[in-house]
């Protein structure tokens, strides 16, 4: 016969050993949750399942996502803190509670929490590339998406955010050669070639930004490939196929005072001097800004291809109003001395010119004739 001591200990045992036993879950009522996308009941449910001080960290990490995803987010970053406290090396956690601050504006903790997956791994990809999207400076995101692109540059949204930061910092080479390493993994990346259309454009590829922006162009008509390949057109002397492209964007309503700018310019070229003065006017009307001045000394500079002097004189004294210009400064010292024969004018204006000081080495030669006419002229 059995003692009751005996007895009693055996019944305290196996009731220890039932409630040790870790909780069980219904699969099926949950993926019909996460099916459903009734992520707040899943975590409810997960809840109801796991008592309120678990240190589970499938059972927290379980909750703390369908959290997340039921859009309660401080939810979910206290399960996501607990996880982190049970083990805070919790790689996937740092990421979890990093995209969470993000999401409700503390970037500050987000860049605190992506630091310290860096330091555990200081070759992780995705750190990287999410220290880029919350950078303070231009110079911290180039160092950050740099780094993410050396681990993988074939990642297309790293090299687009990366070429653009380079062509901000007028780096162009390093952001076309970025671009191209990426597009060749991807030859069908049309997001992709047409952030390389402006680079290649500063760079000279005249040829390229034509070939490449007739491809996108078959895919779809956009603006700003029309407005890329106008510019490549004019730059190899092709003033037809540049005013054509600019029509059309006109024509849709797309415009802005580099259109204008360059259709006026090419109306000069082919010695349409009628409309390269419509344009430049519509340059200067369409917005004044920094290089206002320089639009002004292109439609002065249309007046003396049509030989009328006083307009352009007013057109060069209309664009010193908005600025100093050595461009106009010279040009004015030109037009007073060689065509209305005022020398007075003339060596003031040349004077202006050097005070100005340009630029010694680009400026070489119209500084030499300066220099030599004020003397003359006196």
């Amino acid at each position: 016969m059995m003692k009751p001591g005996i007895c009693l200990c055996s019944i305290l045992l196996c009731f220890y050993n039932f409630s040790a036993q870790p909780a069980k879950t219904d699969p099926e009522k949950l993926l019909e949750y996460y099916e459903t996308q009734r992520y707040a009941d899943a975590a409810l449910y997960l809840q109801s399942i796991y008592p309120g001080d678990t240190q589970d960290i499938k059972a927290l990490s379980q909750i703390a996502y369908c959290n997340m995803m039921a859009g309660k987010l401080p939810e979910a970053e206290k399960n996501y803190q607990r996880i982190n406290a049970i083990q805070p090396d919790n790689i996937p956690a740092l990421f979890s509670l990093a995209s969470i601050n993000s999401r409700r504006g503390h970037a500050s903790n987000a860049k605190g929490y992506l630091q310290q997956i860096i330091k555990l791994d200081s070759l992780n990809f995705n750190a990287y590339k999410q220290l880029a999207a919350s950078a303070d400076t231009p110079e911290s995101q180039l160092n950050y998406l740099k780094k993410a692109n050396s681990l993988n540059t074939t990642d297309p949204d790293v090299a687009y955010d990366l070429s653009l930061t380079y062509s901000g910092l007028k780096q162009f080479k390093p952001a076309y050669d970025v671009l191209k390493t990426a597009i060749a993994s991807d030859p069908e990346n049309f997001t992709l070639q047409q952030a390389l259309l402006p680079v290649a454009n500063q760079l000279g590829k005249y040829t390229e930004v034509i070939d490449t922006g007739e491809k996108l162009l078959k895919n779809h008509a956009d603006v700003n490939v029309m407005n890329d390949m106008g510019q490549a057109y004019f730059y190899i002397k092709e003033y037809h196929q540049c005013i054509s492209l600019y029509k059309m964007l006109e024509e849709m309503g797309v415009q802005n005072e580099s259109i204008f700018y360059f259709m006026a310019l090419s109306y000069r070229e082919l010695k349409d001097y009628h409309n390269a003065v419509i344009y430049a006017q519509k340059t200067i009307d369409e917005a004044i800004s920094d290089h206002t001045t320089l639009y002004y000394a292109a439609l002065a500079g249309i007046y003396e291809a049509k030989n009328q002097y006083n307009d352009a004189v007013t057109a060069y004294k209309r664009g010193l109003t908005f600025g100093a210009s050595n461009i106009i400064y010279y040009r004015l010292g030109l037009l007073y001395d060689l065509h209305l024969k005022q020398p007075k004018n003339a060596s003031t204006y040349y004077q202006l010119y050097l005070k100005n000081k340009p630029d010694e080495e680009k400026e070489k030669e119209q500084i030499a004739y300066a220099k030599g006419r004020i003397p003359a002229l006196k």
